[in-house]
């Protein structure tokens, strides 16, 4: 088994190359840039900053549904704890837009056609703008910690 979840982990990357090869060899051949183009760039990114995690997720998962293994579900955190894993998740989402987006800019330059790659801009400032919305929150756990519930006695 671990050698399918290495296998699967190896195929990453070239499934990401693909893919970008796939979407840049369209908009050579004079395809408007969409959303969809756009998307192959976010999943490079996203796969980037976040595929250990989530390939460690899913074998944790796969082990407790089919090998018996302890339940994967992690523990609620509080206080100082909880707010370094929001800011840990900020800081993957912030190096999954960081080459998300260098992705997209070298692809408007590939393309050369500010008209054809006008959606890819947008692209960067939405992200931009969820990326800004998520560090508000993120960080917000540093100002006003999660407190421990207080349970209630009846």
């Amino acid at each position: 088994m671990k050698r399918l979840g290495i296998a699967l982990l190896m195929a990453t990357p070239i499934v990401d190359v693909l893919l970008l090869i796939a979407t840049v060899m369209d908009l050579q051949r004079g395809a408007t840039a969409s959303l969809v183009h756009g998307i192959a760039a976010i999943y490079i990114g996203a796969s980037i900053a976040y595929g250990h995690q989530m390939i460690a997720w899913a074998d944790r998962y796969f082990l407790y549904w089919f090998k018996g293994g302890e339940n994967p579900r992690s523990r609620k955190v509080y206080g100082s704890e909880h707010a370094s894993r929001e800011r840990g998740g900020w800081y993957r989402h912030l190096l999954a837009w960081c080459i998300g987006s260098l992705f997209l800019l070298a692809m408007i330059w590939w393309i050369g056609d500010a008209e054809r790659t006008a959606a890819f801009f947008n692209l960067i400032r939405v992200w931009g703008i969820i990326l800004g919305i998520d560090f508000i929150i993120s960080f917000s756990y540093t100002l006003w910690p999660r407190k421990v519930p207080v349970k209630k006695m009846k």
